[in-house]
């Protein structure tokens, strides 16, 4: 089962859990390019290398018109009495203007009709956008039970501003990239001592924080400081399928995620991808989750869990070719790895069409939804099967143009490799070319590199 495993062990923030899922990644400059593309009002995403304590990772800067405001560095400010007005992810004033200045910089907040508008116009892929949106409602709210205020009267300051925005959308993104079929993460680990801000000295965590790690498993020690941020709260929250110690699991890639500050201990998430069985080591908490169509399947020899996939059908014969493409596109963006249709013949002598869909256990559900929702159709039937991969890697080549992912692939005694064609068709998009120039223009860059 392919495993994300979060290392909360100094908290987390949107910021660092950003850096760590890049770090893991040998597509890093690939990545940032594409949220870069995405056009964040004013944002600019840079990933910078960090070391703490020894140990290599990335810290990830969120710049705003430029500026990187010192209240928006996630660096925690592990000290009891804080240098600025407002710490990092809080909005703890919603009684005053919604426009004020603090140490010259301007700073607005923005409500969460606000925060849906600015999320919707960056069309971000169907299920990317679901989760954003999911992490802000978690803390409006929670703000609106500290407040005493209603959802629609909550106005976010600094997790309303772009930069806070950039980690929500770059988490989600990042991690719908994964495709992983579980997110374990580690008790949380919150700091300890008062954070300073409009309302005054407060406890930490701070009250929206609390609420948000509510029923979440959380430990204090003698770091002084707040280490776990309502936007890091909200985002292990939604997408955490349960907290525990790290289960037995063959590691592929780790990544770091390293805040601003020095400590004794290294000041980082640890973000560790892999295969894992469950239940892991003896002794360990078991978990017991409801038994899959794919866990009651007795596995061939030879194969992996990462082998067996879902097939998902339906049958319709009232739905027009357009209507059955549109279907197919938010099918796609909800995470399927497949999905085709096939030309059939039904009762009452109908030409109809068969829909496809190739997914993982854990999408199943929300592919169903999805089925259900843009067809026509009142049964979906499920088969699990079994496939024969290729192994795959990706290389990055640098072009005039920006980056174009080169995929390789190789195995059953065959070796290709190929240009993507979304990176070929933005090429050619922006410089007004043909695809077949926007190849050339790769494959000569790539030339040079070897």
């Amino acid at each position: 089962m392919k495993t994300l495993y979060i290392d909360c062990g100094m908290g987390a923030a949107g910021d660092m859990l950003t850096a760590a899922l890049l770090d893991l990644s040998p597509l890093k400059a690939a990545y940032v390019a594409r949220l870069n593309a995405l056009k964040i009002p004013g944002v600019t995403y840079e990933l910078e290398k960090a070391v703490k304590c020894g140990i290599t990772g990335s810290h990830m800067s969120v710049k705003v018109n430029g500026i990187e405001e010192d209240e928006h560095l996630h660096d925690h400010h592990h000290d009891d009495e804080h240098d600025h007005e407002h710490e990092h992810d809080h909005h703890h004033e919603h009684d005053h203007e919604h426009e004020h200045s603090h140490g010259g910089h301007s700073h607005t907040h923005t409500g969460m009709h606000a925060i849906e508008h600015i999320v919707w116009d960056l069309h971000l892929p169907e299920k990317v956008e679901k989760d954003v949106l999911a992490v802000y409602r978690i803390i409006a709210e929670a703000e609106s039970q500290v407040h005493g205020q209603s959802m629609d009267q909550i106005h976010f300051h600094e997790v309303g501003t772009m930069d806070a925005v950039a980690d929500v959308v770059a988490v989600s993104y990042l991690i719908n990239n994964l495709k992983v079929d579980q997110i374990i993460a580690s008790p949380v680990h919150v700091g300890s001592g008062t954070v300073k801000c409009a309302h005054g000295i407060l406890p930490v965590p701070a009250p929206a924080t609390a609420l948000i790690l509510k029923d979440m498993p959380i430990y204090s020690t003698d770091i002084r400081g707040e280490l776990c941020t309502p936007t890091g709260a909200a985002l292990l929250k939604h997408f955490v399928n349960r907290f525990d110690v790290m289960p037995t699991m063959s590691v592929s890639a780790i990544g770091y995620g390293m805040g601003k500050k020095d400590f004794p201990r290294a000041n980082c998430v640890r973000l560790l991808l892999g295969e894992t069985m469950e239940p892991a080591v003896a002794g360990q908490p078991e978990f017991h989750a409801p038994e899959t169509a794919v866990q009651r399947t007795v596995i061939p020899s030879g194969k992996t869990p990462e082998d067996v996939v879902l097939e998902l059908s339906c049958n319709v014969d009232d739905m027009t070719a357009e209507e059955l493409g549109f279907a197919m596109e938010r099918l796609f963006e909800a995470g399927a790895s497949e999905v085709y249709t096939i030309a059939i013949g039904m009762k009452k002598n109908r030409p109809g069409t068969l829909l496809r869909v190739i997914c993982s256990e854990k999408q199943k559900a929300d592919l169903v939804k999805v089925i259900f929702k843009h067809t026509t159709t009142i049964g979906v039937r499920e088969a699990v099967t079994y496939r024969n991969v290729l192994k795959r890697e990706f290389e990055t080549v640098e072009t005039p143009y920006g980056p174009v992912r080169l995929k390789k692939v190789a195995g059953y005694d065959t070796e290709r490799e190929k240009f993507e064609f979304d990176d070929l068709s933005r090429i050619a998009k922006e410089q007004n070319i043909n695809l077949r120039e926007a190849r050339k223009i790769a494959e000569e860059a790539w030339r040079k590199t070897r």
